[in-house]
């Protein structure tokens, strides 16, 4: 998939028939994230990319979502804010490019870790436009 419009319509995509979709989800770290989880999903050879990597630590929700989805990535947070901006712009029809989130408390590392592992290896970036998953998924 490849953006629309980078410079104004960041969260539209559109399927090239020429690239294949990838057989690993690409993950966005957002900056409530603890660095455990990012360390162990690495050494599973999960792509992730933290906002802090990124230089987008200090960025508002909605941009960080925007940032995500022109990467081609899920976001995956714990920050039940930016939570809420997914939910808005689906609400809306805005279209992203999907929100993964997991309670701090109650849904702890090691879950988190073998949900988005799953995650990234089973489901592929058409399933993901406009979706919002919670964690720990369902079995």
């Amino acid at each position: 998939m490849k953006p629309v419009d980078p410079n104004g319509l960041a969260g539209c995509f559109r399927l090239d028939r020429s690239e294949t979709l990838e057989m690993n989800m690409r993950l966005y770290m957002d900056v409530n994230v603890r660095a455990e989880i990012t360390r162990q999903l690495r050494a599973r050879k999960v792509d992730v990319l933290t906002s802090e990597e990124d230089g987008t630590r200090e960025f508002s929700d909605s941009d960080l979502l925007d940032r995500a989805t022109f990467m081609g990535r899920i976001l995956f947070t714990r920050d039940s804010d930016l939570l809420a901006e997914a939910v808005t712009r689906q609400r809306s029809g805005a279209v992203f490019l999907g929100v993964i989130y997991a309670h701090q408390l109650r849904v702890p590392i090691g879950q988190c870790v073998t949900d988005l592992e799953l995650i990234a290896q089973a489901w592929d970036r058409a399933e993901w436009i406009n979706r919002v998953e919670y964690l720990p998924l369902k079995r």
